[in-house]
């Protein structure tokens, strides 16, 4: 009587406790510590941000950044929990969104700086581009996966089509950063899928017109370049104090709040949060940052090569491409090392659609990572 009684309690699980029990405790883990870390040095970057733009209340960025964290994490967990089948689902009415909200941006987007790639939702702006981008990914893995079913699908052409209108889109926002961060993503997922040398070099022909266009047509990419060559004879305000931040800190840094170049870079809250994280905390904390960056791009990378799925398998590894490549884009930039690019260092600085978008393709790398039958090799 009470086996038969205490055996349904075992049988009747929660959703909850199936996703916790099913999903990778550590990608979450290197998640959750990444998003902390990106709170913690908010705080410090916050008030030399509020104060440079003149805004009453010096904790404005942190605010802001707490909010898109929270609703970044909770929709992460979300995906999570619906599975693969849905996130892919949900990740190819995001890029059918993207594109349409992209292509809408000349009539509903406002401009910043030149560019116009947000649209205004009340108080906060939203960039379309940052949630097209994985996925895109994740379409592309999947169009490469049902080809291998079929190998009379037009899958490589469908994809190749739905690239050149992103990019197509992208550079008329204008915006080169994003454009280039989406190639190298498309053309590691082609890569790992195997296609033939041909469309390989096709990508790399498109890829070079590209940029060849964009340096001959669109002044702030051609001013990026010419500063980065020849920095003695351009402005590089930015670069040269992130790298002054940078050299400052020495090993252990000046201190939480005693940073002082930050007062005076306007991005250091966005693009240079890195450099403003090594002036008050050092050289050692600011490895293991890196660590727990590292940590979570090897992670997703090692459960892509155990997948037995094999469209899990690429979409896990292109989405992992992705924040890995930009990691480095925007550890580069800080360190002079690649011209600037406008990108944000993944789930630490400041932004939202970066903070949401960043959240969101976690959550797909969560969806697809899940324990189930057959999910992963024998014994795994």
């Amino acid at each position: 009587m009470i086996s038969a009684s205490i055996r349904p309690a075992r049988t009747n699980r929660s959703p909850i406790f199936e996703w916790w029990r099913s999903v990778d405790q550590v990608t979450l883990g290197l998640l959750i510590c990444l998003i902390a870390a990106g709170l913690i040095l908010s705080m410090g970057a916050s008030p030399a941000a509020s104060a440079r733009l003149e805004y009453g209340n010096p904790f404005y960025f942190l605010y802001r950044h707490s909010v898109f964290a929270a609703l970044g994490l909770f929709g992460a967990i979300v995906i999570s929990i619906l599975g693969p089948l849905f996130a892919r689902r949900i990740a190819i009415l995001t890029l059918i969104g993207g594109i349409l909200a992209m292509a809408a941006l000349p009539v509903l987007g406002y401009e910043v700086k030149g560019a116009t790639r947000w649209i205004r939702f009340g108080p906060f702006g939203l960039q379309p581009s940052e949630f097209a981008k994985p996925a895109f990914i994740v379409f592309a893995a999947w169009m490469f996966a049902m080809k291998k079913r079929d190998p009379k699908l037009p899958a490589v052409g469908i994809v190749f089509a739905a690239y050149i209108v992103l990019i197509g889109l992208l550079l008329m926002q204008p915006d080169f950063g994003q454009s280039f961060l989406l190639t190298l993503s498309f053309g590691a997922v082609f890569f790992f899928a195997g296609l033939s040398l041909g469309w390989m070099l096709f990508l790399v022909t498109v890829s070079g017109f590209g940029f060849l266009g964009a340096y001959l047509t669109l002044d702030h990419v051609r001013d990026r370049v010419q500063r980065f060559l020849n920095p003695e004879t351009s402005d590089t305000y930015q670069t040269d104090k992130a790298l002054e931040a940078i050299a400052n800190g020495g090993l252990l840094g000046r201190g939480p709040g005693e940073g002082t170049v930050k007062h005076s870079v306007p991005d250091i809250h966005t693009d240079f949060i890195f450099a403003a994280t090594v002036e008050e905390f050092g050289f050692l904390i600011s490895l293991l940052l890196i660590a727990l960056l590292a940590g979570f791009v090897l992670r997703a990378f090692r459960n892509a090569l155990r997948l037995n799925d094999y469209f899990c398998q690429l979409a896990v590894a292109g989405l992992a491409t992705m924040v890995g490549m930009q990691i480095i884009i925007n550890l580069f930039v800080n360190l002079n090392m690649a011209p600037p690019k406008g990108m944000t260092l993944p789930f630490i600085s400041y932004g939202g659609s970066s903070m949401l978008a960043l959240c969101f393709t976690a959550g797909l790398i969560l969806a697809f990572t899940r324990q189930r039958p057959g999910a992963y090799g024998y014994g795994d």
